[in-house]
């Protein structure tokens, strides 16, 4: 989470990630916040993922998101979107349900 904020916060520069939309680096980003915050809210378990558990990774990864596009109204060279925060939530809904499923296989 660190790393991402920390990217948010410098200036865009060309390369490969500019060359990836968008929208994908956002769903595929937070699918992987809300998994690895998702095995924190679960206590290491797989058997440990509840509804409760899933709720709070949600809730954890939306305001990650929403805090990151916070953070880029304040640097001049970034644009803060609803759309990337709605990409995030999307992301995170994504990898939580991964993440279920994956659950009731292992769990």
């Amino acid at each position: 989470m660190a790393a991402i904020w920390y990217g948010a916060a410098l200036s865009p520069t060309p390369g490969p990630a500019a060359q990836v939309p968008d929208t994908v680096l956002h769903m595929v980003g937070y699918a992987a916040v809300a998994w690895l915050t998702l095995r924190a809210t679960a206590g290491g378990r797989w058997s440990g993922v509840t509804m409760r558990a899933l709720a709070m990774a949600f809730l954890i990864a939306t305001a990650h998101g929403a805090s990151v596009e916070l953070e880029q109204m304040f640097v001049p060279t970034r644009i803060a979107e609803w759309r990337d925060l709605w990409n995030d939530m999307i992301g995170a809904g994504a990898g939580l349900l991964a993440a279920w499923g994956w659950s009731t296989i292992k769990g």
